[in-house]
């Protein structure tokens, strides 16, 4: 028996079994909860490390802000990753983390064009990243798990069929 046979199996056996729409929903709720912890060291980073992100700003974005600006943008920044990680306002909060990181990407297109010189090839992990977060933004309305704007359809649709079941007087 080859290695690895009985666990290829039994994983073949779990995807037979696990319907399509679950599996949609299971990767979109991993690529949620990844691509928040990825944002949420950035986010943090303002706040409590706010001159490692002063000097990446004066870098990458030609700008020298504050302390107090940092913090400030971390907040915010660290508000809509949390609003991201909870599935809530899904078109905003998913939206605004493909515009932060296509900006931060393309900020370090310089690096980007040339990946041969040492560490720019590391810039290149952005470039799936902002690919995940484009999937998840296409596909917001099928992340469903643990999402608060799925849990408020849901509680809309079953008012609806409730209202509709009673009977009139």
């Amino acid at each position: 028996m080859p290695v690895g046979g009985a666990a290829s199996r039994r994983l073949s056996n779990l995807d037979e079994a696990m319907p399509d729409q679950s599996k949609l929903a299971l990767s979109l709720f991993v690529l949620r909860l990844t691509i928040a912890a990825f944002f949420l060291v950035w986010a943090v980073e303002k706040i409590v490390a706010p001159e490692l992100a002063q000097r990446v700003f004066e870098t990458f974005y030609l700008v020298a802000p504050s302390t107090g600006q940092l913090i400030a943008v971390g907040v915010v920044q660290l508000a809509i990753v949390l609003a991201f990680l909870a599935g809530w306002l899904r078109m905003w909060s998913y939206g605004a983390t493909l515009v932060m990181h296509a900006v931060s990407t393309l900020s370090t297109y310089e690096r980007l064009l040339n990946p041969y010189e040492p560490p720019n090839h590391l810039f290149w992990a952005a470039v799936p990243v902002l690919g995940a977060i484009l999937v998840l933004f296409l596909l917001r309305a099928h992340d469903r798990i643990l999402s608060v704007d799925a849990l408020i359809a849901e509680r809309r649709s079953e008012r609806r069929t409730t209202a509709a079941s009673e009977p009139t007087r």
